[in-house]
């Protein structure tokens, strides 16, 4: 049994654990204690940490499921904060008390054969969860829990998530990310929501895109839903909701300037203000296309009657 064991250094680097055999959390509540970052092993600050082998990390969490939500909220089994080019492999976290595996403010992150267990029913049992953290790749891994597979926080970008078998559980989760005073110059694409058709299960929500500049992008607003590919194949679906465009201006290479393409789900509160997005070609108008997509919309060009006006 290991009680909670936190690592917080300024300059240690390039340090190794090997998990090759089980590593279990205390056994009742009353011996969680003396948690600094709101989990049972956390790091801060080392740089170049890598976490691997065959072993089981057992955060012995059916204990803490009928607690109340509050009382669990602080009870991550693996909690990493400001750790550039971490590599977790091979091991795996079983029945963490809420979170298995939360990584915040890390650059250069790869995450590889790693399994990831809870029953259906737990609550809050995500299996990996980022904030804040850039050049992140998850790939060859298997993650079955009682919440999201994977769920991506404020602060993200170049995340690829790869060969990644999710379920049962809520799917990957997206949600409160920005975009914001970005120029695109004759891009095939400008702000651009795109799900795989028949891929995971999930929900991407809370993003918003605001002052953008556009020169001749092909596409300057799209949601794609129907993205098809043989790799993803299946029955998932993606719920898209709460997406904002916000002080949109410059032109479009195409006609369709706008594009809501959802899927049978439905893209829900999708906000449009202050858009205006006009042809390339002088005097040559613009339209939008709409398939399942509700919200609001002010100020817009081309007009989205898909939208309620305000």
């Amino acid at each position: 049994m290991v009680n909670q064991c936190n690592s917080t250094a300024l300059v240690t680097q390039n340090i190794v654990i090997q998990v090759d055999g089980s590593i279990e959390a205390p056994s009742t509540i009353g011996e969680w204690t003396g948690c600094e970052l709101g989990s049972w092993l956390g790091f801060q600050n080392v740089k170049g940490l890598t976490i691997k082998g065959a072993g089981v990390i057992d955060g012995k969490g059916s204990i803490w499921w009928r607690q109340k939500p509050q009382i669990t909220n602080y009870t991550t089994s693996l909690h990493f904060r400001y750790c550039d080019e971490l590599a977790l492999s091979g091991f795996t976290s079983l029945n963490s008390p809420n979170k298995h595996i939360m990584i915040h403010g890390s650059n250069g992150v790869d995450i590889s054969s790693v399994h990831v267990y809870a029953p259906q029913y737990s609550p809050n049992t995500d299996g990996i969860v980022l904030s804040g953290s850039t050049r992140v790749n998850i790939f060859n891994s298997v993650i079955k829990t009682g919440d999201d597979c994977i769920a991506l926080k404020s602060g993200c970008s170049f995340v690829n998530i790869s060969r990644v078998a999710c379920g049962p559980g809520h799917g990957i989760r997206v949600e409160e990310v920005s975009v914001r005073n970005v120029v695109f110059y004759r891009t095939q694409n400008g702000a651009r929501i795109k799900t795989f058709r028949g891929g995971c299960n999930g929900d991407i929500r809370g993003i918003l895109f605001m002052n953008i500049r556009l020169v001749q992008a092909r596409n300057p607003i799209i949601i794609d839903q129907h993205y098809f590919s043989r790799r993803h194949a299946g029955n998932g679906e993606i719920k898209v909701s709460d997406v904002t465009f916000r002080g949109f201006r410059g032109t479009s290479a195409s006609d369709e300037a706008i594009i809501l393409k959802c899927s049978n789900l439905w893209c829900t509160n999708i906000v449009m203000d202050h858009v205006n997005i006009s042809s390339m070609i002088p005097g040559k108008p613009t339209y939008s296309y709409c398939e399942n997509a509700n919200g609001r919309s002010s100020f817009t060009t081309p007009d989205v009657p898909c939208l309620e006006k305000k």
